[in-house]
C-alpha cells in the first residue's frame, strides 16, 4: 500500500518515486498515478466471496488499485474460480493478492524511472516472492532475500545471507553509501 510505501522510504532516507501494490500505484515527480483497475478486482473478489468466505487483510480500505485477501483458500483454487476474469492473482506468502494484470511492479518501476529520469540500469530491486520477479527483471541490480522464492534467487545477482526485512537491511547497507 501506498501509505506503507511512503513511510518506509521516508524512515530510511530514500527519495524519489514509489511503486506500490503490485504496481498498480506510483508516485514520481509527475504526482500519484493509479495504474490498476480495482473494479476489475472488486468483481472478482465478489464472486469468490460468494463460494466462500473471505478477509481481507488489514487496512484494506487504504487500497486504491488491488484487493489481498489473508490466504484461507489455496491460491490454486482462487485461480481457478477466477480464470474467467481479467484479473491476475498472486501469493505473496502473506496474502493472496488480485490485481489488475495490465499491471505489475516491473512496469511501474519503468513509469517511475522515466519520470525521475533514472535508468533502469541505476536501479537496485530487493524482493522475495512472485509478484517481485518483474520488478527484479528490469532493475540493474537484482537482490533477493534468504527466504526468495527460487525463481528470484535464480535471476539475482545478490542473494542475501538474511531473511525478510534483516535481508532488506543487508542489501542497503551492501550496496547503498
Amino acid at each position: 500500500m501506498l501509505p506503507v510505501t511512503k513511510t518506509l522510504s521516508i524512515f530510511i532516507g530514500t527519495s524519489g518515486g514509489l511503486v506500490a501494490e503490485n504496481g498498480g500505484v506510483i508516485e514520481s515527480t509527475k504526482g500519484r498515478r493509479i495504474l490498476g483497475d480495482i473494479e476489475k478486482c472488486k468483481g472478482a473478489y465478489q464472486f469468490l466471496e460468494e463460494k466462500y468466505p473471505l478477509e481481507k487483510v488489514d487496512f484494506s480500505d487504504q487500497r486504491v488499485s488491488e484487493i489481498a485477501i489473508y490466504r484461507t483458500i489455496p491460491v490454486g483454487v482462487v485461480k481457478d474460480h477466477l480464470k474467467d476474469f481479467d484479473v491476475s492473482i498472486y501469493d505473496t506468502k502473506f496474502a493472496l493478492h488480485i490485481t489488475d494484470p495490465t499491471v505489475d511492479k516491473g512496469s511501474s518501476l519503468l513509469h517511475v524511472a522515466r519520470d525521475m529520469g533514472v535508468k533502469p540500469h541505476e536501479i537496485m530491486a530487493v524482493g522475495d516472492s512472485e509478484n517481485d520477479l518483474e520488478f527484479l527483471k528490469v532493475a540493474g541490480l537484482k537482490v533477493a532475500v534468504a527466504n526468495a522464492e527460487p525463481e528470484l534467487k535464480a535471476i539475482a545477482d545478490y542473494v542475501t545471507e538474511k531473511p525478510y526485512g534483516d535481508g532488506v537491511k543487508e542489501a542497503l547497507e551492501r550496496f547503498l553509501p
